[in-house]
């Protein structure tokens, strides 16, 4: 009787210990900045809103799966990553060559175009690099915005900041004469009180291969749920709900 009360208790056991790895296995953690508006950001609440945090949240009910969210500064996204303090980036990150070196990305689920902004007044109409000879300029660190800067603008005064904000600080104080950003994250800027000193200027560049969830590079059955996921979301509409609540024009990737 003993014997078959420890028998019935080893496989109940093994049952609740079964049930808890499966609980385990259905909670995605994920990881973002908090700091680039419209895309991610603290709500008055304290509370992450935004583009990307909306498309994770579409993404994990179609993989069936509860998603809970861990706000990182930016320059230490990919490291966090791969330390395992979470399991996907929904960051708006750019997939790059030299970034799929380190991780492995989702299919993309959004693209947009890169642009300067300057002072309302600056004159600047031309953005090349013989018309913005002797200025000095501005980009978040770590994205594919400093990238560019730093190798179509050589020899300029490039300033690169940790956060976009301060990029945003130092443009309506005057220390650089221009940044460059993803353009959708300016003209939401711009629309502010604190971004009302600036305006868009000269014309569109686009870089990089789109934006994707980040994972770490053995999680490939991951990378394709998330894949997949996204391509459900788009096919039911849910994809243009979310794209609508944030801007009048689609911004999913083409290709």
């Amino acid at each position: 009787m003993r014997i078959a009360k420890s028998v019935a208790a080893a496989a109940l056991a093994l049952l609740a210990a079964g049930s808890l790895a499966t609980a385990q296995e259905k909670t995605v953690r994920i990881g973002t900045e908090g700091a680039y508006a419209p895309f991610n950001f603290f709500d008055s609440n304290n509370e992450l809103q935004g583009f990307d945090i909306d498309i994770a949240k579409a993404v994990c009910e179609k993989m069936k799966v509860t998603c809970t969210f861990v706000a990182q500064d930016w320059d230490g996204i990919i490291p966090a990553l791969q330390a395992g303090k979470y399991d996907a980036i929904f960051a708006s990150m750019s997939i790059t060559d030299e970034r799929k070196q380190v991780i492995d990305f989702s299919r993309p689920y959004y693209n947009t175009p890169s642009a300067f902004f300057a002072a309302k007044g600056s004159g600047i109409t031309d953005v090349s690099p013989e018309a913005l000879a002797g200025k000095t300029l501005g980009a978040q660190s770590s994205t594919i915005q400093a990238g560019y800067l730093e190798e179509t603008y050589k020899g300029f005064d490039l300033k690169l900041y940790p956060t976009q904000e301060e990029v945003n600080l130092d443009l309506t104080s005057g220390r650089i004469d221009a940044l460059f950003v993803d353009k959708l994250v300016g003209m939401d800027w711009v629309k502010t009180e604190a971004g009302a000193c600036c305006e868009v200027v000269g014309n569109d560049i686009p870089i990089g291969g789109g934006v994707g969830a980040g994972v770490r590079k053995e999680d490939t059955e991951l990378r394709d749920a998330i894949s997949k996921a996204i391509e459900e979301i788009k096919a039911d509409g849910t994809y243009d709900k979310i794209n609508a609540k944030y801007f009048n024009f689609s911004i999913w990737p083409a290709n």
